[in-house]
């Protein structure tokens, strides 16, 4: 078919699987079966939502040995690292189940006499997900494991690039006996996807993309009276302090900046050092992003995957390029990585110094293997630059001082602070950003509030 969605691998740019994308008619469809689906499953106790869920989980991690290498061929992550998207998607799952029924729990004021008065967290109905390829598991649990949880139905669209994705959440409900239509997936282009959004029967979107993806969805519901979650882009900054704990910081900052090739939205894309520890930092820095080794994802041996596609690594290229022209220098030989080829997804990663926020390296997200690094002689400079950006999903601080980094934590327009980590959630806490990063929230009990509505019992007693 000629409008069939496609997955070519970044592996070696193959077509790896073809679907057809739904039509008008299969939208409607969906969206009614989810909709009469709902009504039962809300009815079901909290018991057995979690039931049900945990056996979805079960059942998902189970396929984990064909999950992995389908990754690498679909978006390009290696299979030595494959396996942690496993675990966190179990993580972040299991503990969404374990906090459903106290987070969905009726809040009660102070008692009143002669009255009794609650108010309960109700499902808001169908929660359309919207889900990115970086890591297709991990967002998309996000929002399907506590929707589900508060009796809503879910319609997933995957990415085009990550198709198979869905499949396998759709395999493993089926698998843990989910009842029919409360979970479906629908393969959709573009101008489909605004058609589902406008369906009258959706009643939540949950978005992860890019900026200007969010930009689209929230035009696309802009007639109706439907809340929008948004999880976008990041141009994520590091400090670190002269107090910091060195080694450490090389480390994980480095891993913060190239694991998953740089693409994540919550990668580390600045780092601002403190002049005292500058020159010792880029040289540990540059001798540790050396030991990447950039290959096949299918290879045991690399950790360095090839970016989703030619065009996003040639995104990359011209953001290096650009800023060596306006007086940048680039620390990484190329060729030290010998599977480095220029026209494909293959590229080394790069780190940049005497880089400035006149540069676009400095300041739109790279979303790959890229990183400038700032000379900084104070704190206060580092919080200026830091707050410098229409971004604002994490920043990470490096520093041996809890008190420190809590004050300068609570100066930074972010929707997390991090303290000597990076790249990471924790699904206790609110996974939110400010800015062009989004709005709303996923995760943590807070999490379950845009996915419910309260709804307010005021029963007097009879006289």
């Amino acid at each position: 078919m000629a409008n069939e969605l496609t997955i070519k691998s970044p592996v070696d740019g193959s077509v790896y699987a073809t679907r057809p994308p739904a039509t008008k008619n299969d939208i409607k469809h969906v969206f009614a079966d989810a909709a009469t689906a709902q009504r039962q499953w809300a009815a079901t106790s909290i018991d057995e939502r979690a039931r049900v869920c945990t056996a979805f989980v079960d059942a998902f991690t189970a396929m984990s040995d064909e999950i992995v290498p389908e990754l690498a061929w679909q978006m390009g992550r290696p299979v030595s690292v494959g396996g942690g998207e496993v675990r966190g998607f179990e993580e972040r799952a299991r503990h969404m189940i374990s906090i459903a029924e106290s987070a969905l729990a009726p809040v009660r004021p102070a008692p009143l006499n002669g009255f009794e008065r609650y108010i309960e967290r109700v499902p808001l109905g169908i929660v359309f997900v919207i889900a990115a390829w970086n890591y297709p598991y991990l967002i998309a649990v996000n929002s399907v494991i506590p929707a589900l949880m508060a009796g809503n139905s879910v319609v997933l669209k995957h990415s085009g690039q990550t198709l198979l994705c869905a499949e396998r959440f759709q395999q493993a409900f089926a698998q843990a006996g989910l009842p029919t239509g409360v979970f479906q997936v629908l393969h959709l282009d573009h101008a489909h996807t605004v058609m589902a959004i406008q369906n009258d029967h959706c009643n939540f979107v949950a978005f992860t993309g890019s900026v200007a993806g969010g930009h689209a969805i929230q035009q696309a519901a802009s007639g109706r009276f439907v809340g929008v979650g948004l999880e976008l882009g990041g141009k994520d900054p590091a400090y670190v302090r002269a107090d910091a704990d060195f080694d450490t910081a090389v480390e994980n900052l480095v891993d913060g900046a190239f694991f998953n090739s740089g693409q994540s939205c919550c990668a580390k894309e600045r780092l601002y050092v403190h002049t005292d520890i500058f020159d010792k930092f880029v040289d540990a820095f540059v001798a540790t992003t050396y030991r990447y080794r950039l290959g096949s994802p299918l290879n045991e041996a690399t950790n360095l995957g090839p970016m989703v596609r030619t065009s996003a690594a040639d995104f990359v290229r011209r953001q290096i390029d650009q800023a060596v022209s306006q007086g940048a220098k680039a620390l990484i030989d190329p060729n030290h990585f010998e599977n480095a080829v220029t026209n494909s997804p293959y590229m080394a990663p790069q780190v940049l110094i005497d880089v400035d926020h006149t540069m676009d390296v400095m300041r739109e997200e790279s979303f790959g293997p890229v990183i400038g690094i700032m000379k900084v002689a104070s704190d206060d400079e580092a919080m200026a630059l830091m707050n410098d950006s229409p971004f604002g999903l994490t920043a990470s601080i490096w520093s041996q001082d809890l008190d420190a980094a809590k004050s300068l934590g609570a100066h930074i327009d972010t929707g997390t602070v991090f303290m000597n980590r990076c790249d990471y959630l924790d699904p206790s806490l609110a996974w939110t950003g400010v800015g062009d990063s989004g709005r709303g929230c996923t995760l943590s009990q807070i999490g379950y509030e845009q996915l419910t509505r309260p709804k307010s019992f005021h029963l007097r007693h009879a006289f």
